[in-house]
C-alpha cells in the first residue's frame, strides 16, 4: 500500500537533529539538549533525514483502527477505542487484546515512538501485567506472551509489571539474590527466530537482550519508550520522568531484522490486571547515509538473528561458500590426493624392489 500524504504538521523531514523530543515541542535549553540528544543518538547530523509514515501509525482520533478491509490498524480480543487512547486491556482479571498494523513494514531504518499509559487500583506488586511492542512475521495471532503468540518470528519489546520469578522465589522461600534481582516494572527486549521460547516464570530472563528498570505505573505525565533500528543496532530509551529527557534503556549491535513483518501492541491480565492504555504509535522512516562498504555488509535476512550472542537456537547462520573457495577447496583435495597416490606407489614400488633382493 502506497503511503498516504503526510500533512505539513504531522510529517517530520527534517536532519537528525529532528529528535523523538522535537517532535514533541520545544522544552527550553534546546540547544543543550539537541547536542545531548544527537551524543545519545550517536548519529551524525548530516546522515539522517526522517518521514513519519502514516501507514505504519496509529494517533488520535484513530480513525482507521477497525475491522474494515480498509482499515490500517486491527483489533483483537478485549481492546477497544476509545476517545483520547486505544485501551488494551482495562483493569479486570483475566483479559487480553491487541492492536495490529495491517500494513507490512518494508523500511530498512526505522522508528516507532510509543505513548502509553499504564494505571490501576492495585498496589506495588500487586498489578499485571504489562504490554508488548512487536515488530514479527505474523499478527493477530493471540497467545500467553503478553497477550500474543509465544515462539514468535521478529521482534518483541516488553514492558513488564509483575515481577514472576521473585514471587516464585518468594513462595517456595528460597533466597533470592539480591545481585540478580530486577527492579520491577521492567523493559527488555527479545528477537527470535520461531525457535525460541519467552520464559514466563523468569519473566523473559534467558532470552532478553537486554534491559532496564522503568517505574511507569499511576503517573501523572506523559510516558514514552522509542524503538530504533538503526544500520543493525536496536537502541529502546524511555522518557517516562516528566522530565522531557531521553534515558538509555536497551543498546545491542549486530541485530538483523527481516522486512516485511508487521508492527503491533498487546497487553494481559491474570489474576492482577492494570489500564494499559496506547495513546499514540508514530513510526518515522529513517533514511541514513551508508559508506559503500556499509552498503555491501548490510545485506538482506530472512530469519531474525544476532550477531555474537549466546542463546539457544540464536546462531549466526553459515554464509554460503563463494564458487571460487569451492574451486579452490576441490582443485588443491585433488592434488592432495593425486600427490598421495603417487608417492604411495614409489613407496610400494621400493618396497618391491627390496623384496625381489632379499629373496635373491
Amino acid at each position: 500500500m502506497a503511503a498516504a500524504p503526510v500533512a505539513a504538521d504531522e510529517t517530520a523531514t527534517a536532519t537528525a537533529t529532528t529528535t523523538p523530543t522535537s517532535r514533541r515541542g520545544g522544552w527550553g535549553e534546546a540547544g543543550f539538549l539537541g547536542l545531548s540528544l544527537l551524543l545519545l543518538w550517536g548519529v551524525r547530523a548530516e546522515q539522517m533525514e526522517e518521514h513519519l509514515k502514516r501507514e505504519h501509525s496509529l494517533t488520535k482520533p484513530y480513525q482507521g483502527v477497525g475491522s474494515a478491509s480498509s482499515s490500517l490498524w486491527e483489533l483483537m480480543g478485549n481492546a477497544m477505542v476509545m476517545t483520547q487512547f486505544v485501551r488494551l486491556t482495562p483493569d479486570i482479571q483475566s483479559k487480553q487484546g491487541a492492536v495490529w498494523n495491517r500494513v507490512p513494514c518494508y523500511l530498512r531504518d526505522w522508528e516507532m515512538q510509543v505513548h502509553f499509559k499504564i494505571h490501576g487500583q492495585g498496589k506495588k506488586n500487586l498489578n499485571g501485567d504489562g504490554f508488548a511492542i512487536w515488530y514479527t512475521k505474523d499478527r493477530m495471532q493471540p497467545g500467553p506472551v503478553f497477550g500474543s503468540k509465544d515462539n514468535f518470528l521478529g521482534l518483541g519489546v516488553f514492558v513488564d509489571t509483575y515481577p514472576n520469578e521473585e514471587k516464585q522465589q518468594e513462595a517456595q522461600k528460597k533466597r533470592y539474590s539480591s545481585g540478580n534481582q530486577r527492579v520491577f516494572p521492567y523493559v527488555s527486549a527479545m528477537v527470535s527466530n520461531g525457535s525460541l521460547a519467552y520464559d514466563h516464570d523468569r519473566d523473559g530472563r534467558p532470552t532478553e537482550l537486554g534491559g532496564c528498570t522503568a517505574i511507569v505505573r499511576n503517573l501523572n505525565h506523559d510516558t514514552f519508550l522509542v524503538i530504533r533500528y538503526v544500520k543493525r543496532r536496536l537502541t529502546v530509551l524511555l522518557d517516562i520522568d516528566g522530565k522531557h529527557e531521553w534515558k538509555d534503556c536497551i543498546d545491542i549491535p549486530g541485530v538483523h531484522l527481516p522486512r516485511g513483518y508487521y508492527f503491533g501492541v498487546s497487553s494481559v491480565t491474570g489474576d492482577l490486571s492494570d489500564n494499559h492504555d496506547i495513546i499514540s504509535l508514530k513510526l518515522y522512516q529513517l533514511t541514513v547515509e551508508r559508506t559503500l562498504e556499509e552498503d555491501k555488509q548490510d545485506k538482506e535476512v530472512f530469519l531474525p538473528v544476532v550477531e555474537n550472542m549466546k542463546l539457544p537456537g540464536m546462531e549466526s547462520p553459515v554464509e554460503p561458500m563463494s564458487g571460487l573457495a569451492l574451486f579452490l577447496i576441490v582443485f588443491f583435495s585433488l592434488v592432495a590426493l593425486v600427490f598421495a597416490i603417487v608417492i604411495g606407489v614409489i613407496v610400494y614400488n621400493k618396497w618391491q624392489e627390496q623384496s625381489r633382493k632379499h629373496f635373491y
